[in-house]
Parts: C-alpha cells; sequence; structure tokens
C-alpha cells in the first residue's frame, strides 16, 4: 500500500497452511482448559489464564503488526513497540525461498516464540550466528543484510514489491 507520501506499507503476510494449523491448535488449548474448569476441574482455570496472558504477549510483542519502508529505512511495528532500520545499515534485502535459506543459515534453532501466528525472536544458525527472525510463512522469505548487525529474516505481504520498495 502506497499513501500520499510515498510511505510504503506491508502487513505481515499471511500464516501458511502449517502455521495457521498449528496456531488454531494452540489456541485451543486455554478454551479447552476453561471448559474444564467450568465443569468441574476447576484448578484448570489458572493455566487458561496463564496461557491466554502468554498469548496476547506473544502477539503484542513478539509478533510485528507492520513493516513500513520510507526514504530512512524500514519501521517496524508491532502493537506496543516499534524498531527503525536506517537505510545505512541496510546493505542489501531479496527475496529466498526455503532452499536457499537452507543453503543461506545451514542448521538452525529458534529462540523466541514458535508456532502461535509464526516463528518470532532469535534464529540461531550454523553459518551466519543469530538472525533476527519475524515469520508467518514457510516460503517467500525476506533477507535483509545489515552492516554491523544481524541480518533479518521477515515475511512481508507482497515480499517482492517490498524488496522493490527498499531496494529504490
Amino acid at each position: 500500500m502506497i499513501d500520499e507520501t510515498g510511505v510504503k506499507k506491508f502487513r505481515m503476510a499471511r500464516m501458511s497452511r502449517l502455521i495457521l494449523t498449528f496456531t488454531l491448535v494452540l489456541l485451543s488449548l486455554p478454551l479447552a482448559f476453561l471448559v474444564a474448569s467450568l465443569v468441574g476441574a476447576r484448578m484448570l482455570a489458572v493455566p487458561a489464564l496463564l496461557i491466554t496472558m502468554v498469548y496476547a504477549w506473544i502477539w503484542l510483542r513478539f509478533r510485528p503488526s507492520q513493516f513500513i519502508v520510507h526514504q530512512g529505512g524500514i519501521d517496524v511495528r508491532w502493537p506496543l513497540r516499534r524498531i527503525k532500520i536506517p537505510r545505512q545499515d541496510i546493505s542489501s534485502v531479496r527475496v529466498i525461498d526455503g532452499q536457499q535459506l537452507k543453503k543461506e543459515i545451514g542448521w538452525g534453532m529458534r529462540v523466541g516464540a514458535g508456532g502461535l501466528w509464526g516463528s518470532f525472536g532469535w534464529l540461531w544458525t550454523k553459518r551466519r550466528g543469530v538472525v533476527q527472525m519475524y515469520i508467518s510463512r514457510t516460503d517467500s522469505y525476506v533477507w535483509i543484510e545489515r552492516a554491523g548487525n544481524r541480518p533479518w529474516l521477515i515475511t512481508p505481504e507482497q515480499p517482492e514489491a517490498f524488496v522493490c520498495a527498499l531496494s529504490r
């Protein structure tokens, strides 16, 4: 989406089928605990509340809602926080698929939130060390190489348009 100032806004991409399925299963847990607590297993009300609070925290602090490309760089927005990546810190940006990603990073392990609405946080990788990761799909990733900083792996809607907007 382009507004009148030339700023381009990209929402987080829709979840892939795998992540959507996992998300629906995870979202059913607090509901199942709540129902169980209402029909007699009262001790499950506390875990239902705790899980719901964790899920809210993930939505508000871990899952970005928008990537905004402008002349100065990228603003990444969450409901409760924002990060700016200055354009001069970005050395390259490209769309990569799962096979290219595997070649780029080798073996990896997620550190952060994963499964519910996507994977967010750090991706510790064999070849690249720690990568900042905010993904909601299992294809069409955007790899942002940053000079002197950790690379970013994200999944904005319209990844090709995102790369084009940032490459100008």
